[in-house]
């Protein structure tokens, strides 16, 4: 049985950036595109990120019985959820997968797949550096959403509280200081926990 491994941590602690260069390491990993209600980022693409969706498609999938977990965040725009379809993405007789998304995310996945196929992947950064991490990146936004920032921020502390994190059996973490160590960090890990190929 495969494996999904999965990246997560606080906003701006580099998250995306792992993944990405995680995926370009081992590009056997399959992945799967989670769905989400809240606009497009200046270069996201469809389909690529997220499918940008919206709340009819949330209630068909909870309807169908295809949805596996959904998180809606009132932001200071209004509501924005996202949200893991059972769509025919997943094949784990044969395949691992990478994965990225929240705590909160990841708890209702290990109820959904068990605790024996999903790998966490808790990538690490000091709170001040990732708050300066997370500004330079708003300010380079064309329409800067700063309050969404800080509600982020605040939400964060709350999310992957120590308490959290062993409730979840969380130990490792990985610490993105320096990008390569992280990376190298991350795949030791995966290599371990990965299926035989076939």
């Amino acid at each position: 049985m495969g494996k999904i491994f999965y990246v997560m941590g606080k906003s701006a602690s580099g998250k995306d950036t792992v993944y990405k260069l995680l995926l370009e390491r081992m590009p056997e990993l399959k992945t799967v595109v989670l769905y989400t209600t809240r606009p497009i980022r200046d270069g996201e693409r469809e389909g690529v990120e997220y499918h940008f969706s919206d709340e009819d498609a949330l209630i068909k999938a909870r309807e169908n019985g295809h949805l596996i977990e959904a998180r809606t965040y009132d932001t200071v725009f209004g509501p924005w959820s996202y949200f893991t379809v059972d769509d025919g993405q997943f094949d784990l007789e044969h395949h691992d997968y990478l994965m990225i998304g929240t705590l909160e995310s990841f708890e209702k996945m290990q109820g959904y797949f068990g605790k024996d196929i999903m790998v966490p992947v808790y990538i690490y950064i000091e709170d001040g550096v990732r708050l300066e991490r997370a500004l330079s990146r708003e300010k380079m936004q064309k329409n800067p959403k700063y309050s969404e920032l800080c509600r982020r921020y605040l939400a964060d502390e709350k999310d992957f509280s120590e308490a959290r994190l062993k409730e979840l059996g969380i130990k490792k973490r990985f610490s993105n200081i320096c990008l390569e160590g992280c990376i190298g960090q991350i795949l030791q890990e995966m290599q371990e926990n990965r299926t035989d190929p076939e």
